[in-house]
């Protein structure tokens, strides 16, 4: 599962690093085996492939386990100039010294001299005065107090290091000169900036971006929001407004736009005009963007494009009955209507399908005065010509004869062929569908 703000600072990154002649680094931070998995890699990569971010326009993957023996070597540094010790407490043991309060590491292990050992942790010392000052592209220079920062644990009892950790040292390691990530690290910056100067190096030029919130301005949640880049794309988002969509979440191209060219996204995106606050993931926004994205294409590009949903394994209808040359009739039609391309399904399958799928409440509403649909049959088998004008004309006949409108007219003809109340429009769907399946559908509506 990619989530959609990480697809945002990725998108974010990658633009910056070609605007500047750098590389975007891909690192997989997998040195929690139990949050890591291949399939969730491999998903990673397929999910960057679909907004425009291919493999060999970026380094890597590269995987942070395989940097163990860096990560270890510079932790003993630490560890030998005395800016770390190692710490043997439990929580429990940090509660029990403070009446089964927890407000934090109390420093209980910091001047004891304990060596490595098992299930001994290896804290960071933190200086005890000053402030650390982080130099933000986005946020200006955010300041953090030494004294609030407790000597934080950088690598595992069980020997293995936290991301914080890691990260130092693989940035160094890959000589990376920008980081660019969510607002939500903010907190763990002067830490990780205070490794930096412990080993003698300038830390990275750092870019917090904002952190994406839902409806509520609550940050998204996997277990409360839809969040995976994947699911949009199975759904039937084009990557083209996706991408368009994330790059303004926290910016803006100039002027007074919103769905431009990819080009000028390249050309005008600059850090410096990110906003800090925190940026609205608005589903139907992005929804209308999908839908702008799906009309501007040409009707073949829309056609291949809907291509998994009316020829896929997960269609409703048997394989040989899709027919190539009806969807291409209707495909206009059902391009100006459709927000998302799985949606297409529901507009066409009527053509497809031996009988409609019917929805029973749109059925009861338009079928309350069986003698209408009755009328429209006898004049739909009464013409001679099967085309969309001949019984346009024919249909509206019936309703003046009736004293009714076109719109109340047609609706159990609606109903009885396509077998719901809202389509795609009825006279042209008529006419793809044929006189002999329009009418077998007519008639089998009409029997009591």
């Amino acid at each position: 599962m990619f989530h959609v703000g990480g697809a945002r600072s990725a998108l974010q990154n990658w633009i910056f690093a070609k605007q500047h002649g750098g590389a975007f680094v891909l690192r997989i931070e997998d040195t929690d085996a139990s949050r890591n998995r291949p399939e969730w890699i491999e998903g990673i990569i397929s999910a960057l492939a679909w907004i425009g971010i291919e493999p060999g326009t970026y380094e890597g993957p590269y995987f942070q386990s395989d940097y163990a023996g860096a990560h270890a070597e510079a932790a003993g540094k630490l560890y030998e100039a005395g800016k770390a010790y190692y710490c043997d407490c439990t929580r429990e043991d940090i509660e029990l010294r403070h009446d089964k309060s927890y407000r934090g590491y109390d420093g209980f292990c910091r001047d004891r001299g304990l060596e490595a050992g098992e299930k001994r942790a290896l804290r960071f010392k933190t200086p005890r005065e000053g402030v650390t000052r982080v130099v933000d592209l986005i946020r200006g220079e955010p300041t953090f107090e030494n004294r609030l920062i407790e000597d934080f644990v950088i690598v595992r009892g069980d020997g293995s290091p936290l991301f914080l950790f890691a990260n130092v040292i693989d940035d160094l390691t890959m000589k990376i000169s920008h980081v660019i990530r969510a607002e939500e690290h903010l907190p763990n910056t002067p830490k990780q900036q205070l490794i930096f100067e412990a080993l003698g190096h300038e830390p990275p030029i750092w870019a917090h971006v904002p952190v994406v919130v839902n409806e509520k301005r609550q940050k998204l949640s996997k277990r409360r929001d839809k969040v995976a880049l994947e699911a949009y794309r199975d759904e039937g988002y084009l990557a083209d407004a996706m991408r368009n969509y994330l790059m303004l979440l926290g910016w803006a191209p100039s002027g007074d736009r919103e769905i431009v060219p990819w080009t000028v996204i390249e050309d005008e995106f600059r850090l410096e005009q990110v906003n800090s606050s925190p940026a609205f993931f608005d589903e139907k926004k992005l929804r209308a963007f999908n839908g702008e994205y799906i009309r501007a294409l040409s009707t073949a590009e829309f056609i291949d494009a809907c291509q998994p949903w009316v020829t896929g394994p997960n269609t409703p209808w048997a394989a040989d009955d899709y027919d190539a040359a009806a969807f291409a009739a209707v495909a206009p039609l059902a391009q100006t209507r459709i927000g998302i391309l799985s949606e297409i399904v529901e507009y066409v399958d009527f053509l497809f399908l031996p009988t409609p799928t019917v929805d029973q409440a749109a059925w009861d509403k338009a079928m309350a005065d069986p003698s209408l649909l009755a009328a429209a049959t006898a004049a739909f088998e009464a013409v001679e010509a099967w085309d969309a004008e001949t019984l346009r004309v024919a249909l509206e006949a019936v309703g003046t004869e009736r004293g009714l409108k076109l719109g109340k007219t047609q609706a159990p003809v609606r109903v009885a062929v396509t077998g719901r109340s809202v389509g795609l429009p009825l006279f042209e769907s008529l006419e793809v569908l044929g006189r002999d399946r329009s009418l077998a559908r007519l008639r089998a509506a009409a029997t009591p």
